[in-house]
């Protein structure tokens, strides 16, 4: 599913207007990539929780030519499932 299939769901369920809903989608993935950008996390209840993923830095090996490099230590968005959805999924 794309972001305006998802908006268009989201007008489809809301009866609001399909680009009042994408403008909704996309305001709702702004505010979740600030708080993130800003080292916060989201928590949706029945839904799941997106944080931040502190990744260390670390020595690796190039496929290609065995070589050892370094990779830098880097942050990643991290999702967890609320066990709600879990049980949707499995259930």
């Amino acid at each position: 599913m794309t972001k305006n299939e998802l908006g268009e769901q989201v007008a489809e369920r809301t009866g609001l207007a399909a680009s009042q809903a994408r403008q909704v989608v996309e305001a709702a993935i702004e505010v979740i990539s600030d708080e993130l950008a800003g080292g916060g996390e989201v928590a949706l209840a029945g839904f799941g929780k997106f944080s931040v993923s502190h990744r260390a830095a670390r020595q690796g090996r190039n496929p290609s030519t065995g070589e050892t490099i370094n990779i830098a230590a880097s942050k990643a968005a991290k999702f967890s499932a609320a066990s709600a959805l879990k049980k949707r999924l499995n259930g």
